[in-house]
């Protein structure tokens, strides 16, 4: 029996498995506990639930770019055989975007997960980074972009179509701050301005639309998207309420955190329910039975449309730690990504 993911998931049907979480930080303190954060809670979960980007952009003082790089490298070699690493460099048009690509993927590179590359405005950018690493030993790495303008969001399926490209993230505050004042502060928050014209990031006409572009522009070629991050870190309220508008309403699949706090929240607002689970699992398991010929289902008819989509449900639910029965266990441990 062929395995679901083999028979179920095209090029359009989100062939790309990341954990739901990018955690982010750029202070060394910092960066040690997440990287410890993410083996405990590894442990706990049974599976990576999220990734750790150690921040070369914000993280490093100006002038001191060179060093914290070298500092990132370090923490990156010595983390677990089984972490999930990453680093954001600085944008390909910053004085130390060579010098990062060189050191970072050329001698970590074969202990990170992904690059991530800030402040994208074309698929020529891709390009350019491409061919950074493809000049270092470790030419494998998969890269992910910060969308942070309006014209990188207008070029986005452009972008996302290319193939070394895992992930679009939309980088909420830069693009804000690119429309010279016309949009107001309170767009890069999860309240609304005071007034009756105040608007939220969610209900902005011109930030909502950039998110569902690059959302859109993400499914279309097969790729994740990235939702940005909750800067009110310490409104618990916030952070579940805006994750999971973000992974209901939005079709963002991963989210950022910038505080360990904010971890918990989007595995639970990303994860399936416990029902979800259960449905899922029942068709599933039908279908295999049914060797997924259509089949009737509790009333109603079931194909390989609607079997795809209820195995990216348990598919969702491992990559958050969700537990799954036995029956449905097997082909995660015999499939593995």
């Amino acid at each position: 029996m062929n395995h679901p993911r083999d028979v179920l998931l095209g090029a359009q049907a989100g062939g790309m498995a990341l954990p739901v979480c990018d955690h982010y930080s750029g202070v060394e303190a910092r960066m040690k506990k997440s990287l410890q954060l993410q083996a405990e809670m590894t442990e706990e979960f049974g599976a990576c639930v999220f990734d750790v980007t150690l921040d070369c952009e914000d993280g490093a003082p100006v002038g001191g770019e060179a060093e914290h790089a070298a500092m990132v490298v370090e923490l990156a070699l010595a983390a677990a055989p089984a972490a999930r690493v990453a680093v954001r460099v600085h944008p390909v048009d910053h004085p130390a975007f060579e010098a990062d690509m060189a050191l970072i993927a050329g001698r970590a590179g074969h202990r990170l997960c992904h690059i991530m590359i800030p402040k994208v405005e074309s698929v020529d950018d891709v390009i350019r980074a491409e061919k950074a690493i493809k000049s270092t030993s470790n030419g494998h790495l998969p890269l992910q972009v910060l969308i942070e303008s309006p014209a990188a969001v207008h070029r986005a399926f452009e972008i996302a179509a290319h193939p070394r490209v895992q992930s679009l993230s939309f980088g909420l505050m830069d693009f804000v701050s690119a429309h010279g004042g016309a949009i107001p502060a309170s767009a890069m928050g999860t309240e609304r301005g005071a007034g009756p014209d105040g608007l939220d990031q969610f209900s902005h006409p011109l930030v909502l639309r950039a998110k569902l572009e690059i959302a859109s522009a993400c499914h279309a070629h097969g790729k994740v998207p990235s939702h940005c991050v909750v800067t009110e870190f310490n409104d618990q309220a916030a952070m579940r309420a805006a994750a999971r508008r973000v992974a209901r309403e939005l079709g963002y699949t991963r989210m950022w955190s910038i505080h360990p706090a904010q971890i918990r929240p989007i595995l639970e607002a990303f994860a399936p329910s416990e029902a979800e689970i259960h449905l899922a699992t029942h068709i599933v398991a039908a279908a295999i039975q049914a060797r997924w010929a259509p089949i009737q289902f509790d009333g109603k008819l079931h194909d390989r449309a609607s079997y795809r989509y209820f195995w990216q449900v348990l598919e969702r639910a491992q990559r958050t730690g969700r537990p799954l029965p036995e029956t449905m266990q097997v082909y995660f441990q015999a499939h593995r990504h």
